[in-house]
């Protein structure tokens, strides 16, 4: 297994979550390229970049799930 170089970091937020749209934007725009370069690292080690998109989606959409149990927990 090879271990994960580093893909960047993201930046801070510059706008309140109270601005719904602008604060989606400005993370969809921060996280872009890391997801590029984790998707180049996935075709890289040979995966096919429709199934390493896939997979993130599926990982993402489990992260949700998970943050709207716990909130209901909590």
């Amino acid at each position: 297994m090879n271990k994960m170089t580093d893909i960047g970091s993201v930046p801070t937020p510059t706008r309140s979550p109270s601005e719904f749209l602008a604060y989606e934007t400005e993370c969809r725009s921060a996280l872009k390229p890391l997801l590029t370069g984790l998707l180049d690292m996935a075709v890289s080690a040979g995966w096919n970049r429709r199934t390493a998109a896939s997979a993130l989606m599926y990982l993402a959409a489990q992260q949700v799930s998970a943050a709207s149990e716990t909130s209901m927990i909590g």
